[in-house]
């Protein structure tokens, strides 16, 4: 979008900017919402937490994202995931659960800024939803194996893959990590003590690096 029709746009969705610490919860599951967040600063992590106290880590979102923008587009449907500050953070709120239920007569007249604008919020949200579809994918891709082993290398494979670099950091720490993999933490360190020692790869809190 050209920057006017960004200042619309914005206008048009109600933007709000609010700042999160570390581990504050941004969107609690079982809430509805109208709004998508973009992460300005920082990141979250998407999380289902249960009754019992057992957290599945399902993806991460960093600077630049978005989240939140399948809820805010059905906004009759309750929240299944809790929207956790990885880090200190800034979000921008965009209201977007309304736009989609406005009247034509409210949309704008064909070709008017409104329906340019609408028209390609439309496209990039259909973008945004299937780079999170293929995210999603990913991390059932990455507990389809049985060890630890076969999990961890599949993740560290795929981030290597994207980085184009054998040498990376990851977004997430030691228990993020394992909660994303569904593993014991201590098991999956561990498996990655034995890995170091077999000449696998090198690790260090977040910084990975692959030998092949």
């Amino acid at each position: 979008m050209s920057e006017e029709e960004l200042d619309l746009c914005l206008k048009i969705m109600e933007a709000q900017e609010k700042a999160f610490k570390k581990n504050e919860i941004i969107m609690h599951a079982g809430t509805l919402t109208d709004s998508m967040g973009l992460v300005l600063f920082g990141g979250v992590t998407i999380e289902s937490n249960d009754v019992w106290g057992n957290c599945t880590i399902l993806s991460h979102v960093g600077p630049g994202r978005f989240f939140a923008e399948t809820y805010a587009m059905l906004p009759d449907e309750v929240m299944l995931v809790d929207v956790r500050a990885s880090e200190d953070s800034r979000i921008l709120f965009l209201r977007i659960g309304s736009l989609f239920m406005r009247p034509p007569e409210l949309s704008g007249r064909p070709g008017s800024p409104e329906q340019t604008i609408l028209f390609k919020l439309t496209r990039n949200l259909m973008m945004i939803s299937a780079q999170k579809n293929l995210a999603l994918s990913g991390r059932s891709f990455h507990t389809a194996p049985k060890s630890a082993r076969g999990r961890i290398l599949s993740y560290l494979n795929s981030v290597s893959l994207r980085k184009k670099s054998p040498e990376f950091d990851v977004p997430f720490n030691r228990q993020q990590l394992a909660d994303y993999l569904n593993l014991e933490r201590t098991n999956m360190s561990k498996e990655l003590g034995r890995m170091q020692r077999e000449g696998i790869l090198t690790c260090r809190k977040n910084h990975f690096v692959l030998h092949g």
